[in-house]
């Protein structure tokens, strides 16, 4: 994940599930040991697109549905992709297996998060460090693609068993799949209501 993500995430985090709308740019620097330019240039396209507004040594989120769709329309998702495979059990089945390690993601979190499913879905999405765990529970296996794995960051873990729910809305915005749409509208109405 690039660092104006991890900046991005961070903010919408704590934009939409603490209520929090004011930063500074010095805070979210020492906070993840970025320098100052690089949060100040992971603004620059919120900004620009009336997300955020900057007031002298702090900004606030004035338009978190703005927020994102600019990092849905940013996000690089398949570049986060490290092992796709076919694992034969139902979709509940494969999401019980999981390592402790694991974090969900796209569906799997909306549904496990929310004890709710919008539609029904057929493939599994979660973040993992540790890729030999995966490997060795679910080797590969010719077929349909059901078990996705993407790289997590070193920061990703601090959030817990699920990714914030903005990083959950905009991998379900990346998704082709026809449900993810129908999960994305349902996150939508939670995020923003």
């Amino acid at each position: 994940m690039l660092k104006k993500e991890i900046i991005w995430r961070e903010i919408l985090f704590q934009a939409i599930e603490k209520k929090k709308m004011q930063f500074r740019q010095k805070d979210l620097a020492e906070k993840f040991g970025f320098s100052l330019s690089t949060v100040f240039n992971a603004l620059k396209i919120p900004r620009s697109a009336g997300a955020i507004d900057v007031k002298g040594r702090f900004f606030r989120v004035i338009d978190i549905e703005k927020f994102l769709a600019i990092w849905g329309a940013n996000r690089n998702f398949k570049k986060e992709i490290i092992y796709k495979t076919h694992v034969a059990l139902p979709i509940l089945k494969l999401e019980a297996k999981m390592p402790k390690s694991a974090v969900y993601t796209a569906c799997s979190a909306y549904r496990l998060k929310f004890k709710d499913a919008p539609a029904d879905y057929d493939k599994v999405y979660v973040y993992v460090k540790n890729l030999k765990e995966i490997k060795n529970k679910f080797p590969p296996q010719k077929g349909y693609e059901n078990l996705i794995v993407l790289k997590a960051d070193n920061l990703l873990k601090d959030y817990g068993r699920f990714p914030p729910i903005a990083q959950v809305y905009v991998d379900l915005w990346n998704l082709k799949e026809w449900y993810a749409h129908d999960f994305l509208k349902a996150l939508k109405n939670k995020i923003l209501k």
